[in-house]
């Protein structure tokens, strides 16, 4: 089969008669030899190709979405990247390879955890039940990179004549959230058996995190180097600019990027199109909102109507550390297992409009810390989201006396 080595249609001819021989039902091991045997390493680009060509021939999206895993266990491995562009830091690419990196984090944690649950005795069942739910929650925020994918660079592979694959990778993405969903649903249940959860194992979990780790894969062999082929830097300037919308997953970006000579999106670049703040009792620069908001001695989270953190405060020493991969991230997901249930209660009344103010007060070391969430509303009493402030009230309980003298101490 040496002459497919250097024809690219006749290895697309090849790779396209392996996968409709996976359509028609010839085992994955056989396919997988034949691919090894005659075509050893496939350019990216050839992959893409024969998709959109049976997609276009008539192999309906659903028996591809069908095929896809299957299909990237077949081509694992044999996929060429020696073409691949580098990206620089904070380049969408870039922050998606390393959102892929703490996926597989976690995913790998999944994993341990769950061998060391085989043969763990029943008593530590409910307990190590508890911190695989949590596990599976932070695999959730994967939702935030499928997002970007979906509604940022989608759009303009489409607009190139790239349609079939982004939609078979929409679909699988969409089965993945579904997959997670119902673990952490049937995870949910802590009094489970030996024999019910090794049952959940093959049934579920398992099968969730090789999806989770296949689309890593995906995007990395096939779709990231074929968007840097296709793309151009407005368009991944583009990107940039509104990912933040969205979200990140499991990482904050520690830099920007934005083309060189291009607009920066910095807050000097928001400044100039936003201007000012107007507000009923006066106005603000966004230089100066944001020094306002980021010096008072407290810590603030804003959770929208629709459940999703949407802002925190910077103050030069948090209590409670937050970066921006929970931005769009719904707040249940943000907290423990183990109190999950009293941030559903809270939410509940607050938008039922029976309570607008829950306290909390913990000692956490050193520091005695007084916990409030608020609900907002609008001038119409309409629920408009939850503020939780946070702030370290030790030192004010140790207050006696007065003190009218100018004093730094």
């Amino acid at each position: 089969m040496s002459e497919l080595i250097n024809n690219s249609e006749a290895r697309k001819a090849k790779l396209k008669e392996l996968i409709l021989k996976l359509h028609k039902g010839e085992s994955e091991a056989s396919v997988k030899h034949e691919l090894v045997e005659s075509l050893s390493q496939i350019p990216y680009g050839e992959v893409v190709e024969v998709e959109q060509e049976l997609i276009s021939e008539g192999l309906p999206e659903e028996e591809v979405l069908k095929l896809c895993d299957v299909h990237a266990s077949v081509l694992r491995g044999h996929v060429d990247l020696s073409g691949t562009q580098e990206v620089p830091e904070g380049h969408p690419v870039d922050v998606m390879l390393k959102e892929n990196v703490e996926i597989r984090k976690v995913t790998e944690e999944a994993r341990k955890l769950i061998s060391v649950m085989r043969i763990a005795s029943a008593e530590s069942l409910p307990a190590d039940i508890t911190k695989l739910r949590g596990l599976f929650n932070n695999l959730y925020d994967v939702d935030k990179h499928y997002l970007r994918k979906e509604y940022l660079l989608f759009p303009f592979l489409e607009q190139e004549g790239i349609t079939g694959p982004p939609k078979v990778m929409w679909g699988k993405q969409d089965e993945i959230r579904e997959q997670i969903k119902g673990c952490i649903e049937i995870l949910q249940s802590d009094d489970m058996s030996k024999d019910e959860f090794a049952a959940i194992i093959e049934i579920i979990l398992h099968p969730t995190l090789t999806a989770i780790d296949d689309m890593t894969l995906k995007e990395e062999e096939i779709l990231f180097p074929m968007s840097l082929d296709k793309l151009t830097d407005e368009h991944w300037h583009q990107i940039s600019r509104q990912s933040l919308e969205f979200g990140f997953c499991l990482y904050d970006p520690p830099v920007s990027w934005s083309p060189e000579g291009m607009e920066d999106t910095g807050l000097e670049g928001m400044q100039q199109t936003a201007g000012q703040v107007q507000l009923p009792t006066g106005n603000l620069k966004l230089e100066e909102l944001l020094a306002i908001l980021n010096t008072l001695p407290i810590d603030m989270t804003f959770v929208d109507k629709d459940d999703k953190v949407k802002y925190f405060s910077q103050a030069a020493d948090r209590i409670f550390q937050r970066n921006r991969a929970i931005l769009n991230r719904d707040v249940r997901l943000c907290h423990p297992p183990a109190s999950s249930h009293v941030v559903e209660k809270i939410i509940e009344d607050f938008k039922s409009g029976k309570h607008s103010r829950a306290p909390f007060w913990i000692q956490m070391g050193e520091k005695f810390i007084h916990i409030e969430y608020f609900a907002l509303r609008d001038a119409n009493g309409e629920y408009l989201g939850t503020l939780e402030v946070s702030h370290d009230v030790g030192p004010y309980r140790k207050l006696e006396g007065e003190q009218r003298i100018l004093s730094y101490e």
